[in-house]
């Protein structure tokens, strides 16, 4: 596993004047490592595009190379494409910031920029009576402002407490969306229910609704819009350029999981995990069980994962391909290397020199963007070196 030189200390920095490449010619300052990073395979370099967000959620790039970031207490982002201050945007509803809740995922529409598609989705929690639900919604992006905003869909059942709201997203190909909803935390039985949202995968079209082709259309006891079932809470997920969703998923006490995502599958929670009670560290269910898919891969330890992401740009030599998962609690961001649906190899790339991942992204420029989640968290950019 790759490791810094032992001269060099963790987060020792040095500061760099960038131009940027929108606006006017202002210099913003990007924070580098001093020296590259060596991992098996590559060796990259790691800057801090932007600081100053509060505990940022998800990251999505635009066209022209700028981000939008959301932030969990409720505010979307515009941060230039080589960083400076974050300008907040109006124009969203108030969310739910009990707990985990708040302004979560983020995601262009595929057909993002030809002027009749240019809408940003993102997840929320959504104040109700008794608690808060997972929503989707969608605005209009229109001269760098939010314009229209449209309500697309809200799990079945409001609840509390605040937190397992899943809310990762992802486009497949044929132009519907994925979306993760979490057991809620209270009641893990619900991840098991055909008739609750709660603890599942959610295929939707561009407007929230269900396809007529998902995998539980016509069987009168199962929702339309469930994908999947027996998911704990999934915080990765990542559609592969060979069309195939994978996601990574918060365990309880260990046992986090990869797992390749298929429709109509069960993957078993709470009834098999990998994992231990929080009180009495004692297993939770089976460790496999008939009708139920096992986890493509177990994280070691509480890596507790957020953010999934697929290199796709050939500037990353070997690692094209393969996967990169972010931990919260771990600080770590893992390169898993698959083969024939299985994890061939796995090697720690970072190991708490940026902090709490929270999102890892593949970018149009050939490198990858991660979040980090903290009061005062941060954009940064992982690039190879030649």
């Amino acid at each position: 596993m790759r490791r810094l030189s032992d001269s060099v200390l963790r987060h020792r920095w040095l500061t760099a004047a960038l131009f940027g490449l929108f606006g006017s010619a202002s210099v913003s300052a990007a924070e580098m490592f001093e020296a590259p990073i060596e991992s098996d395979q590559l060796t990259v370099s790691i800057e801090k595009v932007a600081g100053g967000l509060q505990n940022p959620w998800s990251v999505a790039i635009l066209p022209d190379g700028r981000f939008l970031v959301s932030e969990r207490p409720g505010q979307l982002n515009l941060i230039d494409a080589e960083g400076g201050e974050p300008r907040p945007l109006d124009g969203l509803p108030d969310v739910s910031q009990r707990g985990q809740g708040g302004l979560l995922d983020i995601a262009l529409h595929p057909q993002f920029g030809d002027g009749d598609h240019d809408w940003v989705y993102f997840t929320w929690s959504e104040p109700a009576d008794g608690g808060s639900r997972s929503a989707l919604s969608r605005v209009k992006w229109q001269g760098d402002q939010l314009s229209d905003v449209e309500h697309l869909f809200a799990q079945d059942r409001a609840s509390s407490p605040g937190r397992h709201y899943g809310s990762r997203l992802a486009w497949l190909p044929d132009g519907t969306l994925l979306m993760s909803i979490g057991d809620r935390g209270q009641e893990p039985s619900r991840a098991q229910a055909d008739d609750d949202h709660a603890g599942s995968t959610l295929r939707l079209t561009d407007t929230g609704n269900a396809p007529d082709d998902n995998p539980f259309v016509g069987d009168s006891s199962t929702l339309d819009e469930i994908y999947t079932l027996g998911n704990r809470n999934i915080q990765g997920m990542v559609v592969r350029q060979d069309g195939e969703p994978w996601a990574t998923e918060h365990g309880p006490r260990t046992g986090d999981e990869l797992n390749h995502l298929m429709a109509g599958e069960n993957y078993g929670w709470p009834e098999v995990s990998r994992g231990n009670d929080y009180a009495t560290n004692e297993p939770i269910g089976e460790a496999s069980k008939p009708g139920m898919v096992d986890p493509v891969y177990v994280f070691e330890g509480r890596f507790a994962p957020s953010g999934l992401a697929e290199v796709t740009s050939s500037a990353f030599g070997d690692w094209q391909g393969q996967l990169l998962a972010g931990g919260l609690s771990s600080e770590q961001l893992v390169r898993l290397q698959i083969e024939d649906n299985q994890v061939a190899s796995h090697e720690v790339i970072l190991d708490g020199e940026i902090g709490r991942i929270r999102d890892v992204r593949q970018g149009p420029d050939e490198a990858i963007y991660l979040l980090t989640d903290a009061a005062d968290g941060g954009l940064y950019r992982l690039r190879p070196v030649d």
